[in-house]
């Protein structure tokens, strides 16, 4: 069975874009190396706000060769043909997409997103890059939910200050 793994930036103060949804915050460290993670996985899930901030900053996400998953009610199908659209039944959608055979599926960016797989039991670990700064304001990096014991896998420090730990969903 595959494994749902979230993966996302956050401030220190538990942020993950600031009060007007910028992300400019987030650095990039070099010494991380982002090719190795992304081999590990054939499947990336994100919200629509996720998917737009992901295209402006890297472009088509279709240039990944991984499936793209939008969870999305705005989004047109036929206006995005390269991506799978999921307007309803996300749940059922991510579970059955888990039960398929291939590599790990990447949850990206948004809390909601996160906090509704989460509570739906599908989640198997996350994935957190805290940078090493103070926001003060923002979106969370969770929203309110069921409440979740975590178990510390891996923790380390990268060059920039970036501080990345890894936890499994207990």
């Amino acid at each position: 069975m595959r494994r749902l793994r979230y993966g996302v930036a956050a401030s220190l103060d538990g942020f993950i874009a600031g009060p007007n949804g910028e992300y400019d915050w987030i650095v990039q460290d070099p010494s991380f190396d982002f090719a190795a993670l992304w081999e590990q996985f054939d499947t990336l899930v994100m919200g629509r706000l996720s998917y737009e901030a992901a295209s402006v900053r890297f472009g088509s996400l279709k240039s990944t060769g991984k499936k793209i998953v939008v969870v999305s009610t705005r989004l047109d199908p036929a206006q995005h043909p390269d991506l799978t659209i999921v307007s309803a039944n996300i749940a059922e959608t991510v579970a059955a997409m888990k039960a398929e055979s291939g590599k790990d599926i990447w949850l990206s960016g948004g809390g909601m997103l996160f906090r509704a797989l989460l509570d739906a039991g599908l989640v198997d670990s996350m994935e957190l890059s805290v940078i090493p700064v103070l926001l003060g304001a923002g979106v969370p990096l969770v929203t309110a939910g069921l409440r979740r014991t975590l178990h510390l896998d891996e923790s380390y420090a990268l060059p920039s200050g970036i501080l990345r730990l890894k936890y499994s969903v207990v």
